[in-house]
């Protein structure tokens, strides 16, 4: 099967990666998301159906920690589509620590009541289906979906993304302003999602809660693609 090592700089290898992990994937579920999910690398983002998505989790160590809620919503360029939205609070087979309570606002009896990934993930995957995710730090996205999903089905989830901080990241690098902070000696731009934001004059949102970090950044992306991107450009140019 090919791997992440396969897919840095080819347009074709995630198309080609869906494709055989529609052909391997034993549980129905994943094998149908796996194959709603082979997009043409030359579609233009106007033309493609995104998700917004958003984890959070107990830490940033995949191996350690695991995700404690999910929010998504899908959107267009021109729309998003905030009745559609779902976010569900995740039990984590990990404990849940007192520094998560105290960023995520989720308790241990709101946990307690909450389900396991494994009864969440036929409507998570069904709702997932062809659509594109577009995430802030695909990182970690991808590494607790992946391994999540892995230790319940007993194979991986992984699937292109956007990524908007990636994109931020771009920006940042070659505009005048980060060189003129550069040549002062100042601080590189913050890419943080509410940071991003801020550049575009978008309202600030309290972070951390999972829905709310998935419409902030679908905004974001409306926002970068209106501003610093064309409407029509190949996805696969700026998919991760």
């Amino acid at each position: 099967m090919l791997s992440l090592r396969d897919l840095k700089g080819s347009k074709p290898a995630w198309p080609d990666y869906m494709a055989e992990c529609t052909r391997r994937a034993r549980n129905p579920d994943l094998r149908h998301f796996f194959e709603q999910g082979q997009l043409d690398p030359e579609t233009p983002i106007n033309k493609v159906p995104m998700m917004a998505l958003d984890l959070e989790t107990t830490g940033m160590d995949v191996a350690r920690h695991g995700i404690v809620s999910i929010g998504m919503l899908p959107f267009t360029l021109e729309r998003i589509h905030t009745g559609q939205s779902w976010y569900r609070i995740v039990r984590p087979r990990q404990m849940l620590r007192e520094e998560s309570v105290v960023v995520h606002q989720i308790t241990h009896s709101e946990v307690a009541r909450a389900p396991d990934l494994a009864d969440l993930l036929p409507e998570l995957l069904s709702r997932m289906a062809g659509y594109l995710p577009v995430v802030h730090y695909h990182p970690i996205e991808r590494r607790f979906l992946d391994e999540s999903v892995r230790v319940r089905l007993g194979e991986g989830l992984m699937c292109p993304m956007i990524d908007t901080m990636v994109l931020e990241s771009r920006w940042c690098r070659h505009s005048l302003r980060a060189r003129m902070r550069k040549w002062f000696g100042q601080q590189p731009l913050s890419i943080r999602l509410h940071e991003s934001r801020a550049r575009y004059n978008l309202p600030f949102y309290r972070g951390h809660h999972a829905l709310t970090d998935a419409l902030a950044t679908a905004e974001l992306f409306q926002a970068q693609i209106a501003q610093r991107f064309a409407p029509d450009k190949p996805v696969g140019d700026i998919w991760v």
